[in-house]
């Protein structure tokens, strides 16, 4: 067995670098490289839960991944920090939550500070050849230096020499657009032999969707889709072998978040955040009691840990500042007793929402309550599934456990035992035999929130503006006073969703020097609408405020108080003004209050067009079709 610490004080010695001083070093040569530093190859997929087969699902068609496990490690804990691929993917480069790099929301484009950078970037200087096959999906353009070669043609057959390699290699079939898309689906499941398809009505559906043929025929897809992907990684294994590598690679399998279906994809549940993960590790590269051939290993991983697990292994110094922790290789640190979620603006839809997940228990906040499940997004209702709820929902058929999620609103708080309840159906957060754990968990999740400095919890146009100022995202908590405002806005946005016993306070947080704190003391607000009828006073001034995003807080807060005359005018102009997110704040306002939108009905025929993003003409657009009654349109 080698030893770890000598290994690494080889490794070290071996590309020039101390471990006070992380710096480029010189490249090393073939001779050195050859068996001495590990190659390591990701194999990595969208959209899928752990539907395999070693895993445990007795549907999976899964031959190689099965294989692969029976000579690795399963991890039957492993989560990603968010249900969408573009926030997880910041997350996974970085080593970093998305909440704390300002990567929060979907389809966003944060400034880094320059020390922030891509893990690969460090195996690159200590000289690993580093590509990508190809997604990126980093929400940035701030880690220009991460690979040598990000294609659709990069492989490690074009390193020169024996160097030692890191590869990814992404599959996009499995996505959601491969269960929704007729062409895309039968387009990457061509190969299939007869024997490798699924009958749908032998599957077993979650409780949480109408059991109907169109959803079987869903959630048909998605197995099928997975044994294409399957194939697919088969056959990056047998390149290895073809090159002799692989007792010389690392292999890592994963997938960026859960199933690319409602209630799935984009959520905290285990349905969005629970992954497969498998890690093979030639003997002579493990640690003492590591990569055992067929172990299961229940230790929770985050999505972010996987960065500074290739570092760990290839002997590289971990980043102080990366929040991800080794969880493979020498010196490791204390398991983790929790893992962390975040879900923020998904495309046209904000929706702030944070989890806590122990091995046994999961913990949910729903900062914004007052709203749906399913808000109406563009791209989920494309799908026939989303369609399927939609139409059985209007007949009152749902069954009990999909009925939960049509609910007008949410609760606060949400706390599920896994082991008892896998699908997370029974809220236990109001039983009295779990209010220990409740007011745990609810302590973790907010000395989280503070200790990761949670951007996520100020108004997107405030982040925009504060960027330019600090010049990144990541910076806008960690100036002078950075501390007090991370409390306050905290505390003030839990307080936003604490009912008419948080009224006083939520005034007293509308004369706060800081927007954000303001914004959401207007929102709690509004939360409590007709039981905060003496803070219209209070409302009304706060129409004038100097952030948009406040004024577009206290006119939703109006118009829930059935005061719409003074608010309509102020929403009327923020859906033309020089904030496109503040333009879009506006546009849901208007799309949610119904009827009372009916003055501003030329605005939001103004904003189908000339808008600088999409998604303001998709809010605008959906709040025309609902106040004008017309098909397929929800709330």
């Amino acid at each position: 067995m080698i030893n770890a610490r000598s290994s690494r004080r080889n490794f070290m010695k071996a590309v020039g670098l101390s471990a006070a001083a992380f710096g480029l070093g010189p490249m090393a040569s073939a001779d050195e490289s050859k068996g001495r530093r590990p190659n390591i190859l990701w194999l990595s997929c969208e959209d899928i839960s752990p539907h395999i087969g070693c895993f445990g699902d007795p549907d999976a068609i899964t031959p190689y991944i099965d294989k692969l496990a029976a000579e690795a490690v399963r991890y039957t804990n492993a989560f990603t920090t968010a249900g969408v691929c573009a926030p997880c993917r910041s997350g996974i480069i970085t080593g970093m939550y998305q909440t704390t790099i300002g990567t929060h929301h979907m389809r966003c484009g944060a400034k880094l500070p320059p020390f922030i950078k891509a893990f690969s970037s460090y195996l690159r200087k200590a000289g690993y050849y580093c590509t990508n096959n190809s997604k990126t999906d980093y929400q940035t353009k701030d880690l220009r230096d991460a690979w040598d070669e990000s294609s659709g043609s990069a492989h490690w057959r074009k390193r020169k020499g024996s160097l030692p390699f890191f590869s990814i290699f992404n599959f996009g079939g499995c996505h959601e657009s491969g269960i929704a898309s007729e062409s895309k689906y039968k387009s990457v499941t061509s190969r299939l032999k007869p024997s490798q398809r699924q009958d749908p009505k032998k599957l077993k559906l979650p409780p949480y969707y109408p059991d109907t043929p169109i959803v079987r025929e869903d959630w048909k897809r998605n197995y099928e889709l997975i044994t294409a992907m399957d194939a697919w990684a088969g056959d990056l294994i047998a390149q290895l072998k073809q090159d002799g590598l692989y007792e010389d690679t690392i292999i890592f399998f994963w997938s960026d978040h859960g199933v690319g279906l409602p209630r799935a994809k984009r959520w905290l549940y285990d349905s969005g955040t629970h992954i497969p993960l498998v890690v093979r590790i030639p003997k002579k590269f493990r640690a003492p009691g590591q990569g055992k051939e067929g172990a299961i290993d229940d230790s929770l991983v985050s999505s972010i840990d996987f960065g500074p697990t290739v570092m760990n292994l290839a002997g590289l110094k971990i980043p102080e500042y990366m929040q991800g922790r080794p969880f493979l290789g020498p010196d490791l640190p204390k398991p983790r007793d929790y893992v962390f979620g975040a879900r923020d603006r998904m495309d046209e839809r904000y929706d702030i929402i944070r989890s806590v997940r122990d091995k046994r228990y999961r913990y949910i906040r729903n900062y914004e309550p007052l709203k749906t499940y399913y808000q109406y997004m563009n791209t989920p209702e494309k799908g026939a599934t989303m369609k399927e709820i939609r139409r059985v929902a209007a007949e009152g058929k749902l069954p009990p456990a999909a009925k939960l999620f049509m609910a007008p609103r949410k609760p606060v708080e949400e706390l599920y035992d896994l082991k008892n309840d896998p699908h997370e159906i029974n809220n236990l957060a109001a039983d009295p035999n779990y209010q220990k754990i409740l007011t745990k968990m609810r302590w973790v999740h907010l000395k989280w929130v503070r200790d990761t400095k949670d951007v996520g919890l100020i108004p997107e146009p405030e982040i925009m503006q504060r960027e330019q100022k600090y010049g990144s995202r990541y910076a806008i908590l960690r100036q002078t006073a950075g501390d007090s405002l991370n409390r306050d806005l905290r505390d003030v946005a839990n307080l936003a969703s604490g009912g008419k016993d948080s009224l006083n306070q939520l005034i007293k947080a509308m004369k706060h020097t800081d927007a954000a704190v303001r914004y959401w003391g207007a929102a709690g607000i509004g939360n409590i609408a007709k039981d905060a009828l003496y803070a219209e006073t209070s409302m009304v001034k706060a129409l004038k405020d100097e952030s948009v995003s406040v004024r577009v807080a206290a006119a939703r807060a109006l118009c829930l108080m059935n005061k719409p005359d003074k608010a309509l005018p102020v929403l009327t102009a923020a859906l033309s003004g020089e904030h496109q997110w503040g333009r879009l704040q506006a546009a849901i306002v208007l799309d949610g209050i119904g009827e009372q939108a009916r003055p501003a009905e030329e605005a939001l025929e103004n904003a189908l067009t000339g808008q600088p993003n999409k998604y303001i003409t998709r809010i605008a657009n959906h709040a025309l079709n609902v106040m004008n009654d017309t098909n397929n349109t929800v709330k």
